[in-house]
């Protein structure tokens, strides 16, 4: 049991908790010594009690787990209520009607010896004249494709990459054309898929050793972030405060980083914005359609967990300037805590000029540099690594930025008709999307919101308009959930305003923000295929749904080997009515990467994100309270040419 005076509903989860947790579970008959911990979490106190809550009072704890017998492949969906000790739901996967338990490490850790068991992968590598004892096993998701000998069994798919020595990298060098199924309860290989005898590169791809190799260039002088007063911010447990912003934040192995009750100080009140916030899922689909590769599409959160393996962070390499850090308190596969060190990263950034302007009548001469506070995690996946920044602006924006980098999954280069970009003689590098979605609970000065499309529309030349110049906006009401699933239009700088009917500004319109997307694409694969079954979500820009604490999951609770039609597209076929109502954005955005020669041996990073921004939020500019530079070449220069101060 854990201690009632825990200070917040949304307080970190603790190691106590974690071990309470696992007792319970094996009190309840659910632990056995086979039995492994896939996802530990805490199961947050519904909405009402969280806006309820005052200091000083109980608070109720509960934690939710995923396990999996790794003697049966059995897997259980249970609640813990760590408060009194017990578990309060259980239920067992449908391994048939919903998929698997996520993967386990431990089950990866054992796959190069199922390999070096199976006669038909030894007979693949022998034709090829490698050495088995040469390769590392990818074992990657299998998805779902129907195929009869994989019903109800747990499975993944297995590609070969060889090892010269113990620095090579292995990416550098794909077995290609050949792929192993594997049944991870048996511990066997069932199957091997032996299509194309291709050619392995083998030219290196370390990117310190020959080709690649450089001298470290020496011509770039010191950088040195200092803040001699300290950060700007106050840190309260996990309450953060800053200028005008407070939040909390938690961390999840399925999630990474969650943002709670974001608001904006706006005289004596807290103003909310948005009650929850996090990146859900992701799913990286690959488009090479060889017999070997057509299944690879990860859901790396929902089928991996993917913030079990977020990095411990660095000064001056990771994050630079006055830096605090916060660890991470997660389960192991055994279901006993592990602390992440240095896991979340919270700093201040200089960010240009925030506004300026020098008045040709009034002589006006005025700069203001612009701040944001950044909360980050990073965190490397198999080949892959990406970092997630929440950043939080003087003028009541909120951005988040994906960053990936790594790198890239490579394959045999088969020629310009293929599906892949030549990075190396031989080596190629499938095209391939990573597409994020966000989860933004909204609560725009309270929680009864509407959302409406805006798009720019040019009026046609008439009496009114005699001279043809005139553009405007459209606005279009989104009342239902199907008719919010929406597609980002750049050519009609398309947004989502998300206002409050209930509160207006000082002109009389309802207060509101707006969620501008990138408008890159979304799923690329046929509406027919498997992947925009199993990752509908990503079919779309936007999906707005009614508030519903139990939908959380934009693909369904329980990804790995899912046949598919949970998450959004079951949330929203009831079609409930969204206006003047509780309602959560689901926002799909990320990249769509042919990669290049540039993005080898280790790719620079690439970017992607979305912005929420104030419309009407406000009377009028909030960041008109700015203090003017401290620096004194500005200060000096200021009488006679402000030109020198602003920067970018």
């Amino acid at each position: 049991m854990t201690d009632l005076a825990l200070p917040h509903p949304l307080a970190l989860l603790t190691a106590d908790e974690i071990d309470a947790a696992r007792l319970a579970a094996d009190r309840a008959g659910l632990v056995t010594d086979t039995t492994r911990f896939v996802y530990v979490g805490l199961d947050e106190a519904p909405k009402h009690e969280v806006l309820a809550h005052h200091e000083g009072d109980a608070v109720r704890r509960r934690v939710s787990m995923i396990l999996l017998d790794r003697a049966t492949g059995v897997g259980t969906v249970a609640t813990a209520d760590v408060t009194s000790g017990e578990i309060v739901e259980a239920r067992t996967v449908d391994a048939t009607g919903e998929g698997q338990a996520p993967i386990l490490d431990e089950e990866f850790d054992d796959i190069e010896a199922m390999l070096l068991r199976s006669e038909e992968w030894l007979s693949a590598l022998d034709k090829r004249g490698i050495d088995p004892h040469k390769i590392r096993a990818v074992p990657l998701s299998a998805g779902n494709f129907g195929h009869d000998d994989e019903t109800g069994r747990r499975v993944c798919r297995v590609l070969a990459f060889l090892q010269l020595d113990e620095t090579d990298l292995p990416w550098a060098h794909p077995v290609d054309g050949v792929c192993a199924y594997v049944d991870l309860i048996a511990g066997e290989v069932f199957k091997v898929v032996d299509s194309a005898d291709l050619a392995v590169p083998m030219e290196r791809g370390e990117w310190n050793a020959a080709p690649h190799a450089s001298p470290e260039r020496t011509d770039l002088k010191p950088l040195e972030i200092t803040q001699p007063e300290g950060p700007s911010f106050t840190v309260d447990g996990n309450l953060i405060t800053w200028a005008d912003w407070s939040f909390r934040f938690t961390f999840d192995v399925r999630e990474g980083l969650v943002l709670h009750q974001l608001g904006f100080r706006d005289g004596d009140e807290i103003r909310p914005v948005v009650h929850r916030a996090s990146i859900p899922e992701m799913v990286v689909p690959y488009g090479d359609p060889s017999p070997a590769r057509y299944w690879i599409n990860y859901f790396d959160q929902g089928e991996y967990m993917f913030a079990r393996y977020t990095n411990s962070l660095e000064l001056g390499c990771d994050c630079l300037g006055d830096i605090t850090y916060f660890d991470a308190t997660i389960s192991d596969e055994k279901g006993r805590p592990r602390v992440i060190k240095n896991a979340i990263c919270l700093h201040e950034e200089d960010y240009g000029v925030l506004w300026k302007h020098t008045d040709m009548f009034n002589g006006m001469t005025e700069t203001r540099r612009s701040r944001r506070l950044v909360i980050s995690f990073f965190l490397t996946i198999g080949n892959y690594d990406y970092g997630f920044y929440w950043s939080l602006y003087l003028d009541g924006t909120i951005e988040l930025e994906a960053k990936a980098t790594g790198v890239v999954f490579t394959s045999a280069y088969t020629g310009p008709d293929g599906y892949a970009t030549q990075m190396a003689p031989g080596l190629g590098a499938p095209f391939h999307q990573h597409l994020f979605c966000a989860r933004l609970d909204m609560a725009v000065d309270g929680h009864r919101n509407a959302v409406d499309e805006v798009d720019a529309v040019p009026v046609p030349a008439s009496d009114t308009n005699p001279y043809g110049n005139a553009f405007r906006q459209s606005r279009t009401r989104l009342t239902s959930e199907l008719a919010a699933r929406r597609t980002a239009d750049n050519l009609r700088s398309r947004t989502w305003l998300v206002s409050n009917p209930d509160k207006q500004n000082r002109l009389g319109e309802d207060v509101a923000y707006a969620l501008h997307p990138e408008g890159q694409p979304t799923l690329l694969a046929d509406p027919s295929s498997v992947i925009a079954r199993r990752g509908a979500f990503a079919t779309r820009h936007l999906w707005v749904t009614l508030y519903d604490p139990t939908q959380k999951w934009p693909a369904g609770e329980i990804v790995n080997q899912s046949p598919g039609g949970d998450g959004l597209e079951a949330f929203t076929a009831g079609d409930r009515p969204l206006d003047g109502e509780d309602v959560v954005l689901w926002h799909t955005f990320g990249l769509t990467h042919f990669p290049r020669p540039e993005d080898w041996p280790v790719m620079p990073v690439d970017y992607t994100g979305f912005k929420l921004k104030p419309v009407g939020f406000f009377d009028r500019n909030p960041a008109l309270d700015a203090p003017r530079s401290t620096a004194s070449h500005c200060a000096e220069s200021k009488a006679d040419d402000s030109s020198h101060c602003h920067g970018s």
